[in-house]
């Protein structure tokens, strides 16, 4: 199995007229995701590579049957684009758009959870389930299916670890890059949950920045919740603090949020930290294979 995007995804693509939206959405059909319909307002009734165009989400749910979202839409837009699909019923949205405002983010966040609905990003790199469906802008060639799931909040990092993974014979049940601004649509616990219920993940790795508490607060869910083998890595060991490092969350304030502190905490709870990319995708390897 996979979570959130697999052979029953069928993609709406916010977005898809433009530059970015276009070369990824084509770039994910190419991979073997179903792509469906994009929506761009006063655009409907084209066509992108033969994929159909409507004015709204809405309509391309009633005439496509969509049921998940990848959004390029321009930030001063791009929260609005997210109300939109969760409204027309989409159960998945994956938002790529960086440069949100947190405040948004944070109104955004609790409508998409009141209504039931799952929000990956914003300013992430997208979900992939190898062999199934590619959502976002994750490099599909540089991985395979295996039985590690990895969730993550370094675009770049996440590339890194699965090439080394895939390069060692092991591949993944699905990549979740969960993006690094302050407030995201789904954090690590999230992530971890589904990849504790699905029986065909037998490791997991996950990858941290410096900045907040959520690879601590990960940390809690895995010693009280979690059967299965987690391996982590933490960028930013060499971080000075008070600097933000890359992503808007990745900013250590006083003697939280370091990435010796967030390493402690982890294998306290039994979780096994690699101190570069490198070694953590051998760890990854040895847990797939050993348990």
């Amino acid at each position: 199995m996979a979570i959130l995007v697999d052979d029953d995804t069928r993609l709406v693509v916010q977005g898809l007229t433009g530059r970015e939206g276009r070369f990824h959405a084509l770039r994910d059909r190419d991979y073997g995701t179903n792509v469906v319909a994009g929506v761009t307002p006063g655009k409907g009734g084209q066509e992108v590579d033969g994929i159909p165009v409507f004015d709204t989400v809405a309509g391309a749910v009633a005439e496509t049957g969509a049921n998940t979202s990848l959004v390029f839409v321009p930030a001063r837009f791009a929260v609005d684009a997210l109300y939109e699909a969760v409204d027309a019923g989409i159960r998945t949205v994956v938002h790529i758009t960086e440069n949100i405002p947190v405040l948004d983010m944070t109104r955004a966040y609790n409508y998409v959870r009141a209504r039931g609905a799952t929000l990956v990003g914003p300013n992430c790199p997208g979900v992939i389930s190898p062999g199934k469906a590619n959502v976002g802008i994750i490099p599909g060639e540089i991985t395979h299916a295996g039985p590690v799931g990895l969730v993550s909040r370094s675009g770049t990092l996440t590339y890194q670890v699965m090439y080394e993974m895939a390069e060692a014979g092991v591949g993944q049940t699905t990549c979740v890059g969960i993006g690094g601004d302050p407030v995201v649509g789904s954090n690590f616990i999230d992530v971890l949950r589904l990849f504790e219920a699905d029986p065909e993940t037998e490791a997991v790795v996950m990858i941290g920045e410096i900045g907040g508490d959520e690879e601590e607060r990960a940390a809690a869910f895995v010693a009280g919740r979690m059967r299965k083998p987690v391996v982590a890595y933490i960028a930013g060991f060499e971080a000075p603090p008070g600097k933000r490092m890359g992503h808007a969350g990745a900013i250590v304030q006083g003697s939280s949020g370091t990435a010796q502190a967030k390493a402690r905490a982890l294998e306290a709870a039994g979780v096994r930290v690699g101190r570069n990319p490198t070694e953590t995708a051998q760890l990854a390897v040895a847990a797939s294979r050993h348990g």
